[in-house]
């Protein structure tokens, strides 16, 4: 596997994201070695807030959310999705499955050891979230999904058809642009570059290319049979399961209803609907960061973390 690593120059001075980097590496099953890139803030004695993107962002999204999160004295986790922000980009699409993602992102997970998580998981994110979620339930003490979902064969929306063709089509996918365009404000020039910043050329962008053709909207996809495994671990987790969706997304909107009836745990848990577009952390990151911490302080004391 050929392996692309964005320069470190590319970071600097990036507007309201003065965070030193964090790096893991991990083994892909080939034996090839990938480098994890993550932000971690705040006490380290404190319960980890994990804060997990989507397509085609990176751990910049919750800068703010960061931010207001240390204030109040909880400590955040933010990691790049391999092929996104810091992390390395593996060069060819090909390179890039659903099941490879939740490898690699399980094997940061544990390499970090990271244990009574509070999981915030957006777009991607909660794909690949959730299913770290059902392969390590008893490292999490309370989920909240936001604008994301657990595709099994089904769920494809006009609008993600428009995204999924925009995707593959155009000939420079503009990563700035995207982001501004899932928002419901308009972003400053130095938050479109420093979306940008990860990418600089074409060459770099193949996951962020590739992860909209392996959401698995059809029967014919691949992941099917492990997203259903991972519902039925979802189905009997029994710790805070809270849903936080935006009311302005035109591809994820209504989605928390199908969270709302297949995991009972969400009888039991507070709800949300944030106003704002896909990128929510955008647009609400101080509503997110005092859910969060009301979250937080709702869970029993855990006896150590991480």
């Amino acid at each position: 596997m050929d392996v692309l690593r964005t320069p470190d120059e590319r970071f600097e001075n990036l507007a309201d994201w003065p965070y030193a980097p964090r790096y893991t590496e991990i083994a892909d099953a080939d034996g090839t070695r990938l480098r994890v890139h993550h932000v971690d803030e705040g006490p380290r004695g404190q319960r980890p807030i994990l804060l997990m993107h989507g397509e085609p962002s990176w751990a910049y999204l919750y800068r703010k959310v960061i931010a207001d999160l240390v204030a109040r004295g909880r400590r955040a986790v933010a990691p790049d999705l391999i092929g996104f922000g810091r992390s390395d980009k593996p060069a060819k699409r090909g390179d890039y499955t659903y099941e490879r993602h939740v490898a690699w992102m399980s094997d940061w997970l544990v390499r970090n050891d990271l244990k009574d998580i509070v999981l915030f998981c957006q777009d991607w994110g909660g794909l690949i979230g959730l299913r770290l979620v059902a392969a390590f339930p008893e490292r999490f003490a309370a989920v909240v999904v936001s604008n994301t979902g657990l595709p099994i064969g089904q769920g494809k929306t006009e609008g993600f058809e428009a995204w999924l063709n925009f995707s593959q089509n155009v000939p420079e996918l503009p990563i700035g642009f995207i982001l501004n365009g899932g928002t419901a404000r308009d972003l400053s020039d130095a938050e479109r570059a420093a979306y940008d910043a990860p990418f600089p050329d074409e060459t770099y962008k193949e996951g962020a290319r590739q992860f909209p053709a392996l959401v698995p909207i059809t029967p014919e996809h691949a992941s099917i049979a492990e997203n259903e495994a991972a519902w039925k671990v979802l189905e009997r987790f029994d710790k805070p399961f809270l849903t936080a969706f935006s009311d302005a997304d035109p591809i994820t909107r209504g989605g928390d209803a199908l969270f709302k009836a297949r995991v009972p745990a969400t009888q039991k848990s507070k709800h949300v609907t944030l106003k704002g577009g896909h990128f929510i952390q955008e647009d609400a990151p101080a509503e997110i960061a005092a859910l969060l911490d009301e979250l937080v302080a709702s869970l029993p004391q855990p006896e150590a973390v991480a």
